[in-house]
């Protein structure tokens, strides 16, 4: 079977899969919490004849959908979280919400489930067609948004069996990713300390405020003695209460920090916590330190990556009608980085190994170690939309979107088919992950001890 005519079976599906994101970008959901969504994807799966595994790594809106025996084990890795306080009307070139406060796709996980599937299903064709040895399975990894869903996953051997694994993710370009992110973990600092009178008896109280204030102080001057590369985020999530003629009992800081691995960033957090502790000291309160969650730095793979763009570059551009591409101008020129004129790209550029980092994070870094990985974008939103913005929101029921994930889905199916054509493929991705890693093996940077969890501002 050839790879066009995969292609075009995806094509074929394009309504079946436009549904399938269209019914989770309806459903917004957030951190471990995608019940609806996450069913969506399982009834898409067992539809499409796929065996589904639910509430995988004991996480009930994680799960996998497998096709297929033998090597190479191909996984796909499918994400469907939403964004808080990111609704928004669909096709709306303002900032309208749907709901006021309420959750939306800013991130564009309606559709990056979706493409993923639509990858999955053509290598399940192309296994289907040909009768050669090959396993696929599509990951339903919940809570990338500040939950790390795939380290946890990890953290349990969801991915031990993986030859590769391949990702993508929605955007304004098309890309293959070749260069890494950091690692990072997520920690609560919860101090404890006695309330007074502030004014008639200051002396008797201890302000767990002032812990957290000479914490933060502390970070800041730990900021000149770590690598340029390292990031210590922090929101102060408790102040302890409205009433300043009160000594605060109880104040809160949520801190996020990252590096260019887990290494760095275990050495990182133990100078941390330091600090907590000295704060703590310093105001004679009590501390507790709540580990969150973490996730892996990403691993890239150049073997991977050329084939990457060599698939993206055998797909048929989209074709856009005028009311569509008006729609695309008037989303983009609201960006500063917009382009109101050519709002659409289509430009594919070549593919440049580098050793930059990303400064951001993301648990694909998890799946990363444990197999080689590529992940690739597609235009699903107009030039220059940023992620995690309304814009990205409003486009994501978009003839843009749906036709950016079917393409998305062709090439992921097109990697998928090489690996399964080309032992050498996969031998130089093999061979390249080993080097990369340097004789190293994964370690979850989450402890055992650690379960997945519901972050949220409400009290």
């Amino acid at each position: 079977m050839k790879k066009q005519e995969v292609f075009s079976y995806l094509a074929s599906q394009q309504e079946f899969l436009a549904q399938v994101s269209d019914a989770i970008w309806d459903t917004p959901e957030t951190c471990f919490e995608e019940s609806a969504s996450a069913e969506t994807l399982c009834k898409a799966l067992e539809e499409a004849g796929f065996t589904v595994e639910r509430g995988v790594a004991d996480i009930a809106t994680a799960f996998t959908g497998t096709y297929g025996h033998g090597k190479p084990v191909i996984g796909f890795l499918g994400e469907f979280d939403a964004l808080s306080g990111l609704s928004q009307v669909a096709g709306s070139a303002e900032k309208c919400p749907l709901i006021p406060g309420g959750n939306g796709h800013g991130c564009g996980h309606n559709l990056l489930g979706a493409g993923c599937l639509a990858g999955a299903m053509g290598m399940k064709k192309y296994l289907e067609e040909t009768g050669c040895e090959g396993t696929v399975i599509f990951y339903g990894c919940p809570a990338e948004e500040g939950g790390s869903g795939k380290a946890f996953m990890a953290r349990e051997g969801c991915f031990d069996m993986l030859d590769a694994a391949i990702a993508w993710h929605p955007g304004s370009t098309y890309n293959a990713s070749g260069g890494g992110m950091l690692a990072n973990c997520q920690i609560y600092f919860r101090y404890k300390g006695v309330s007074s009178h502030a004014g008639i008896s200051p002396h008797l109280g201890r302000s767990a405020l002032d812990a957290v204030t000479l914490f933060n102080v502390g970070i800041q001057f730990l900021r000149e003695h770590v690598l340029p590369s390292v990031r210590m985020h922090y929101a102060v999530t408790d102040t302890g209460g409205f009433s300043p003629n009160v000594v605060q009992p109880t104040a809160e800081v949520l801190c996020l920090l990252r590096a260019p691995d887990n290494e760095i960033l275990s050495d990182v957090r133990a100078r941390v916590e330091d600090i907590a502790r000295g704060a703590a000291l310093m105001t004679g309160t009590e501390l507790e330190i709540d580990f969150v969650k973490a996730c892996s730095n990403v691993v890239p793979n150049n073997a991977l990556g050329f084939a990457a763009v060599e698939n993206l570059r055998l797909l048929e551009r989209p074709e856009y009608s005028k009311e569509d591409m008006e729609f695309y101008s008037r989303i983009s020129a609201t960006n500063k980085d917009g382009d109101a004129e050519h709002p659409v790209s289509e430009e594919i550029p070549d593919f440049k190994p580098t050793d930059s980092v990303f400064p951001a994070s993301s648990d694909v870094g998890d799946v990363s170690w444990v197999a080689p990985t590529i992940s690739i974008s597609t235009p699903t939103w107009p030039v220059g939309t940023a992620a995690h913005s309304w814009q990205a929101v409003s486009v994501g029921k978009s003839t843009l979107a749906h036709k950016g994930t079917l393409a998305a889905g062709q090439a992921m199916a097109g990697i998928a088919i090489d690996i399964l054509e080309k032992p050498e493929l996969l031998k130089a991705a093999k061979e390249e992950h080993n080097k990369r890693l340097k004789g190293g093996k994964y370690v979850c940077p989450i402890p055992k001890g650690v379960k997945p969890r519901i972050i949220s501002n409400k009290k």
